[in-house]
Formats: structure tokens, sequence, C-alpha cells
């Protein structure tokens, strides 16, 4: 977990430049210290935004050595369950990786309340398999508990429940289109409460096919939530087919922008490219707007024979396909016990 602060201060000489580069129309500059973790300055337009990292930040190999074990985690619990949703979980296992291991400020034990804290909703629930990886190699609970995926009686449900009180799930979310009004009402009840903490919410895009979302949508720029980030899988896909063949999504960028967010873009397949966007959206909340990042990613993605096409959004691997899947991705944290 990844405290953020703005700072104004100057930088101590022992941190060190690592580079200077564009994304999303801002200049960031990136300065590290071994032990104290980084300094990214961000200069958008003609503000510059300052965001320090108060505790270590996870650096770009470290993370993808966690997201490939969490790719690990998703093929093996569908694989044992033998159902669930791969390949959407696949897809957004980078931006997770980045969000709760660089930038979601999150306490342990958890509390349902949320209070004084960052709060995240998965909208499109059906990728629990990812999103169970992560709170369990995040410290929400034991990672052996991943084994009991989909089982009977578990509290590793097909799609993510409050009824069997998982730690980290804070609002059931089976049902496609409803994740973003609830994290609408979360930021205007942390405002209410005084709380400047951050809301996140991950929707799917063909999720955003559902009237609910719009409406959602409309009512967080006229109430200016601006403590809210939602962040779009958008990787063309969805359960019956390409988005553009079910319901076309059109440009999400000019929707998104005349229903009054601020729009930020972000391969959600590359690790620095969507830790930076992260780093990013966060500097700039508090400013009038809410949020929204269109991340493309490619469904499937980091295993060869499921990547880019909606075959596996809710097929599970069966023994061979699991084992060529595992062949690809590197086990650096430890296999959980089946």
């Amino acid at each position: 977990m990844t405290k953020f602060a703005k700072m104004n201060s100057p930088i101590s000489k022992r941190f060190v430049k690592v580079e200077s580069r564009m994304l999303n129309q801002a200049l960031f500059t990136v300065y590290r210290h071994p032990g104290q973790g980084a300094i990214i300055f961000c200069r958008l337009d003609r503000f510059r935004l300052y965001t320090f990292a108060l505790s270590n930040m996870k650096t770009q190999p470290e993370l993808e050595k966690i997201a490939s074990q969490i790719r690990r985690d998703i093929i093996r619990q569908t694989w044992s369950a033998k159902s669930g949703h791969p390949g959407g979980s696949l897809g957004c296992a980078d931006m997770m990786t980045s969000l709760f291991f660089n930038h979601l400020r999150f306490t342990l034990p958890f509390k349902m309340e949320g209070k004084d804290e960052d709060v995240f909703v998965l909208s499109n629930g059906h990728i629990s398999p990812l999103f169970y990886s992560v709170l369990a190699r995040s410290g929400f609970f034991p990672v052996n508990e991943l084994a009991t995926f989909r089982m009977i009686n578990s509290r590793l449900q097909g799609h993510p429940a409050t009824h069997e009180h998982l730690p980290g799930v804070r609002v059931a979310t089976g049902s496609l289109g409803q994740g973003l009004s609830v994290a609408l009402g979360m930021a205007l009840a942390k405002r209410f409460s005084g709380d400047e903490h951050l809301v996140y919410c991950l929707t799917g895009d063909g999720e955003l096919q559902e009237g609910q979302n719009w409406e959602a949508i409309m009512a967080a720029a006229h109430y200016k939530a601006d403590r809210l980030i939602a962040i779009v899988d958008w990787n063309g896909q969805q359960i019956d087919g390409p988005n553009d063949k079910i319901i076309s999504l059109g440009d999400l960028e000019a929707k998104w922008l005349s229903f009054g967010w601020k729009v930020l873009h972000a391969n959600g397949n590359s690790m620095k490219e969507i830790d930076e966007t992260l780093t990013l959206a966060g500097a700039m909340t508090g400013k009038g707007m809410p949020i929204v990042i269109l991340m493309k990613t490619i469904m499937g993605f980091g295993v060869d024979f499921m990547m880019g096409t909606n075959k596996w959004h809710g097929v599970a691997p069966n023994d061979e396909q699991a084992r060529l899947a595992l062949e690809q991705l590197a086990e650096t944290l430890g296999d959980y016990q089946i």
C-alpha cells in the first residue's frame, strides 16, 4: 500500500532523477530514493501538481512479478472450479496490481465502513478471480483460501457478495451496471463526512450498454464528485461477441467529456503506463470534476491462446489448457495449495 500527499518542499539531493516523459498531455518527472519511495512531479497544462509517495512504491519489475503470480492464481482458480471468467480477469491484472500495491490507501484489518481510507468497487463482478487474488495477495485474507473459489459455502463465490463477509468486498456486484452508482454514493458520503480519500470503480466496456451507468455518470458530474475515479476495461469484447457487433459504444471519450468528466487514456497491459496514469488521476482529484480512465486492454492478456477473443470471457480452462497457460506465467510469490 502506498500513501500519497501533495508536496511543495524541495527535493532532497539524495533523490535521483529516473526519467521524464509525456503521458495524457502531462509531463512526468520521477525521482527515487532507496528506502524512501519516490517523488513524482506532474505538469498538466499550466498547473504543476506535486505528488509524493510517503511509503515505498513498488518498481515496475516488482509489479510485473506480482501480476504474473496473480495471473497464475486466476488460471488455477477457474481450472480447479471448472467455471469462472478468466478472460477479463487476465486483461485487468496489471491495473489491479498497480492499484492495490502502489495507489490504494487502505487499512487492515478490513473495516466495512471504509472511513479515512480509499475504497474500491468492482462493478464488473464476474472478474472475481482477479479481485480475490489481489485481495489475498494484499493481505485481506489468507492466500490458501483461493483454493475454495466457487465451492459451496465458500466466501469466494462466482460474483462478490457481502453475505459471505469476505474482507475487501463492500458491495455485491453480480448484476452489471450498478457499481458506478454505488461508487458515486460512497464518494458523496465521504464528502459529507469530511473524508478526502478516493473512491475507485472498475467497470467493463460492454457493461456501459446498461443505462444506469449513464445516470450515475451524469449525476457525478452534476454533484462535482471530484474524488471519484472510474476505470473502464475497454477490451472490445463481451460474452456474446465484440462490442461493435452487439451494441457499439461509439466515441467513448466524446461521451464522457460531454457528461462533464475529465478523461484520461491508458494501455492497461503496460504496467508502466497504467501505473503512471493512476498516479496522474490521483493528482488531479479535488478539482471539481470526476475522472475516468479509458483503459485499453486485451482480453486474456498473458496467455497466448486466450488473448483477443470473447471465447474465454466465461469459460474455464481444462487440464491441458491450464498446463499450457501456467507454462507462460512465472510463479513469483508461490502457488497456494489445492
